[in-house]
């Protein structure tokens, strides 16, 4: 008998005898050091050991969070081992340690509203996979979900769309309050996922200019987007009062989320209102800049100094590093690179800290997982489980020094066409199951068959958890 773990472990070494019992016991947790090879301390912190003897399971970790995470995989092997009311395992001992300190998952609310129960079910999903990054995208074009009490209008329109899937008027709408985020957090904290919540700036935006128009170059009219794409609209570089707003929704995110980092979006801006705006053309005069698009670096550099300020790091898609040579992106500015790895590897030469979120090698798992014309999904590509479980948080070809900037790995799921909570999971399950190796096992212990054959047994723990998989080929 084999135990079937997912993510790999670092080592199981399978000792004589077997455990049984006609119940789930309780482990016997121990506060021990791991060993490790990995330099990143804070990886191993996440390590633990687990072992299985004829008598008791221990666990034993450095950390409540590697007791965590000794508990997920002792959790996996009950619900694959508990059987007609016995739970038989070989003794063993399991050490383990990620490779990675950020493993992380990004879910977008702002296209589909899920419900706090939803994303509860992910949460523990993600903690049963060792993912301790949940990244909430929280705004854009076509919603905003979070309450900022100085602009009620944010959540009053901005919240409300047209539902184009069909012929007559019907809308969609939905934010979260206060106290569910707070839920949200308390909830991802107790399984030791950190929660860093993503306000798109300042592009896709059009739930706020629809709130506030006299925040945008033309003043209007704008509306909530019920299309999905890149729009022209961005709030005006060259009115102050943006800042007024985004103070405050600084101030909201502050109050609600304990975590050190926040990403500011930053991504696919359009310049062709700023280059008819008066205003940004003023601005554009006033900072002695030469191009349109340095108004961008000069707004990013205000966001992150207005983060720095509330004791935040900011993090931005990997646009931000198309920075000015008045306005350079500060160096504590961590990029997330998601159009290819190339960002990742300009980013981290220069010495920003990187999270790698290749759309081009598996991470985007709302493209479909295959060719096949009956598959849901964004036709904008394909992402098998091969393509999620190959992704290089760190490529081979970066220098020692380089890798060290490389925080770890991210995969995401935008929900342009993925409508409904069980769709969702159909689009994450098997491929958050090999985006998790990616960035835990170590890469020397990465083999792509023997992971297939752990994912049978694995899909059966999914299947009782209610979560809805995909099953057409991996490859």
């Amino acid at each position: 008998m084999e135990l079937s773990i997912i993510p790999k472990p670092v080592s199981i070494n399978y000792t004589q005898g077997v455990f049984t019992s006609d119940k789930a016991p309780s482990l016997i947790k121990k506060e021990a050091k791991i060993p490790h090879d990995v330099h990143n301390t804070s990886c191993a912190q996440d390590g633990y050991r687990l072992v299985i003897t004829k008598d008791n399971i221990t666990a034993e970790a450095p950390s409540p969070a590697g007791i965590n995470n000794a508990e997920q995989t002792y959790r996996q092997l009950l619900l694959s081992n508990f059987n007609d009311g016995c739970l038989t395992l070989p003794c063993a001992e399991i050490i383990d340690y990620p490779r990675f300190s950020w493993r992380g998952f990004m879910l977008d609310c702002s296209r589909y509203f899920y419900s706090v129960p939803f994303i509860k079910k992910i949460l523990d999903l993600l903690s049963l996979h060792h993912i301790n990054r949940f990244h909430w995208h929280l705004t854009d074009d076509q919603g905003w979900r979070l309450p900022v009490k100085e602009y009620p209008l944010l959540t009053e329109i901005g919240s409300r769309r047209l539902d184009n899937r069909f012929p007559f008027p019907t809308y969609t709408e939905g934010f979260y309050t206060e106290e569910e985020i707070k839920s949200v957090v308390e909830y991802a904290a107790s399984l030791f996922i950190e929660v860093i919540p993503e306000v798109d700036l300042p592009g896709h935006a059009s739930a706020i200019l629809a709130s506030y128009p006299g925040l945008g170059c033309s003043g209007g009219p704008y509306r909530v987007e019920d299309r999905f794409g890149i729009f022209e609209d961005a709030l005006c570089a060259g009115n102050d009062q943006i800042f007024d707003m985004i103070e405050k929704i600084f101030d909201t995110l502050s109050s609600l989320f304990p975590s050190k980092w926040v990403h500011i979006g930053g991504d696919e801006v359009l310049y062709n209102r700023w280059q008819n705006c008066p205003k940004c053309q003023k601005k554009l005069k006033e900072l002695n800049l030469d191009k349109i698009n340095e108004l961008q670096s000069w707004i990013t550099l205000k966001l992150v100094q207005m983060l720095k300020e509330r004791g935040k790091t900011a993090i931005g898609w990997d646009e931000v590093l198309e920075d000015s040579p008045k306005f350079v992106l500060p160096k504590d500015t961590v990029v997330m690179s998601w159009r290819g790895s190339e960002a990742g590897l300009k980013a981290a030469k220069l010495g920003h800290k990187v999270i790698m979120s290749p759309n081009t090698e598996g991470c985007y798992l709302d493209y479909k997982h295959s060719t096949e014309p009956e598959e849901i999904g964004r036709t904008l590509g394909t992402a098998s489980v091969f393509d999620t479980y190959s992704m290089k948080a760190a490529p081979e070809k970066m220098s020692e020094q380089e890798s060290s900037n490389i925080l770890g790995g991210h995969c995401t799921l935008f929900s342009e066409v993925i409508y409904a909570g069980k769709i969702a999971e159909y689009m994450l399950f098997p491929r958050l199951c090999a985006l998790a190796e990616a960035v835990w096992t170590q890469e020397k212990n990465k083999d792509f068959e023997d992971f297939s054959k752990r994912l049978i047994v694995h899909r059966k723990r999914l299947d009782s958890l209610d979560v809805n998989q995909y099953r057409g080929k991996l490859r």
